[in-house]
Formats: structure tokens, sequence, C-alpha cells
């Protein structure tokens, strides 16, 4: 016995490349989101879920995701994250040219949109180790670079905490021109929300 299934892959707005699976076949639709990060109204214009002018009709929907959990009920947006660390970063670089931040990134992708728009908002490149992982997002290239005379890093080390602790970033840097560096230390993670019931 056979089927013929469609296999339409939406964006995830997780990391980049991130899918999610919409199947159609004679037996019904089912979406199946893996992780996945999509604000309000963004499944709304996805062309690709709808059908002329009504969204397609699914008959289940497969959620696979790390925050598929009653503790994870309020994940502030994108939006509102963005807008808090753009707070703290820029009343802390503003101090002096010596007060530098560090993304503690745990993951190496995901954090793009947040490189890219602390530079553009704030005109600083973020420092990573390397700039070959980007290849394949051009998009980002502009936004971040090796040099490690910047103020927002976003560089890592296996022993990541171990160096902050000593007040060093993980790329070693400890003074520029002979002035030490004042760090904070900024660690962007959905994970926190779930450990706090508020």
């Amino acid at each position: 016995q056979k089927e013929d299934i469609e296999v339409t892959l939406l964006p995830a707005g997780h990391c980049p490349g991130s899918v999610m699976f919409l199947f159609e076949g004679e037996n019904g639709t089912v979406l199946y989101t893996g992780d996945f990060r999509l604000a309000k109204g963004e499944a709304a214009r996805m062309e690709l879920l709808h059908s002329g002018t009504r969204v397609k009709d699914i008959q289940s929907v497969y959620l696979d995701t790390t925050f598929c959990d009653p503790k994870f009920y309020h994940i502030p947006s994108r939006e509102e994250c963005l807008n808090g660390i753009l707070e703290l970063v820029r009343s802390w670089t503003s101090l002096t040219r010596h007060h530098v931040v560090w993304l503690n990134c745990k993951a190496a992708y995901g954090y793009e949109y947040l490189f890219i728009n602390l530079s553009e908002e704030l005109g600083i490149k973020v420092h990573v180790n390397k700039l070959d992982m980007f290849r394949n997002m051009p998009e980002i290239l502009y936004h971040v670079t090796t040099d490690r005379h910047t103020q927002i890093h976003a560089c890592r080390h296996p022993r990541d905490d171990d160096c902050f602790r000593g007040n060093r970033l993980p790329c070693g840097m400890t003074c520029q021109n002979g002035t030490p560096l004042h760090i904070i230390s900024i660690k962007p993670s959905t994970m926190w929300f779930g450990e706090r019931i508020k």
C-alpha cells in the first residue's frame, strides 16, 4: 500500500537553518515543530501554512521542544530580551572604552539575532573566535570580528567561567593600552526563565 506525502520545510526561527516539517497526505496534515521560536503573528505570514485565504487544516501538531513544559509558561519575546540586553550593554559600554561585555553564549549558533542587533544599534562589532562558522550567513559578517579590541565579546574558551573569574575574557584580553578592563558577563539563556516561578 502506497501513499504520496508532500513534505514542506518551514522556518522554525530557532537557529539558522532550523525547520519545522509540514506533512500533507490523503490521511491528513501533520506539523512537527522540533525546537522553534516564532513571534506572535509570524505563523500568519507563512504562506505555505495557508490554503487560499485560510490556514490549512492541521489534524496533529507534534511539539517536540525543550520548552513544552508548564514551567516555561512565560518566556519573554525576543524583542523584550533584546531591549533589556541592549539597555544594559549601552549603559556599560558608554562609561569608558575599557568597559567591555562578554556574552557567555553556550551554543555555537543561535545568537546571530543578538549579535546583529547589538552591532547595528551600538555601532560595535562583536568579537568571535572564528569567522568561518558564519561563511554561509553573509548577513552577519559585517557585525562580527576577530579583532579583540572591541567592547562586545562572544569569544569562547573550553573553561569560559574560569577565565571570567580572573577578570579576563576567554580570548585572553585583560587590558587595553595598560588599562585593566572592566568586564560584565551576560548569559543569554531561555532556561533561566524555567528555573524561576515568576
